[in-house]
């Protein structure tokens, strides 16, 4: 298990939810220092709320799409710089690199790097699973809102279908279907792409179930929706 390789796609509303941030974040760093004692970390950082308000704001006052999407990956930074503030510099780097390759190049030299955005047209589950391509992880643990992957947005429609297991083609087929679901609480199209391509499994879990989210990144049995990339759907 010590030489697992695993990619964490942290969410800017899971991490920044507007209500004991700092009791919740301090908790999640203690939980992240444990386990990077046993598996290999990476961990990428959304910009959630925090983002979601400048880009309103911005868009009132004229700004540009692009404009607004360097404000969110501005956002992103920020974020990740808070939870490698929480890490601690035994853990981690405030120093946030811009780029996936400058991410993996610190592996080994700080115990957990932690970014943020890329570029613009990049969602930070894209970049999670580019950071998982290029440092040949084997696997991408993506803490969300909810509990699971659904056939449809569960908060929306009571007769939603949870799923505990699912293919890559599967997933991508919920992805692509247009459900509320599928657009905002799932995975990036793009990210799930990757995955398939370089058969990468993807975990789906609460973020905010502390104990779900460290069996999901020490690949455990955990409550949540595993989506298996090697297996034919």
């Amino acid at each position: 298990m010590a030489n697992q390789r695993v990619v964490i796609s942290i969410g800017g509303s899971i991490l920044i939810p507007g209500r004991d941030d700092a009791a919740y974040i301090g908790s999640l760093a203690h939980m992240l220092r444990e386990a990077s004692g046993k598996v290999s970390m990476i961990i990428v950082v959304g910009g959630g709320k925090t983002a979601r308000y400048y880009a309103t704001t911005g868009r009132e006052l004229g700004g540009s799409e692009y404009d607004l999407d360097i404000m969110g990956i501005d956002s992103t930074r920020i974020n990740a710089k808070l939870l490698a503030l929480a890490l601690g510099k035994d853990f981690s780097s405030m120093d946030i690199s811009p780029t996936v390759e400058g991410t993996v190049a610190k592996v080994g030299k700080v115990k957990i790097p932690v970014m943020g955005g890329t570029e613009p047209g990049h969602t930070t589950d894209a970049v999670s699973a580019m950071v998982a391509e290029r440092w040949g992880a084997d696997r991408i643990v993506n803490a969300t809102s909810v509990d699971a992957v659904y056939s449809d947005d569960p908060r929306k429609n009571p007769d939603a279908v949870k799923y505990s297991s699912l293919t890559i083609e599967e997933l991508g087929h919920i992805v692509y279907s247009g459900h509320a679901a599928g657009k905002s609480s799932v995975f990036d199209p793009m990210g799930v792409k990757i995955a398939e391509k370089d058969c990468i499994d993807i975990e789906m879990v609460d973020g905010r179930n502390l104990a779900e989210l460290e069996k999901a990144i020490l690949g455990q049995p955990f409550s949540g929706t595993h989506v298996d990339s090697h297996r034919a759907g």
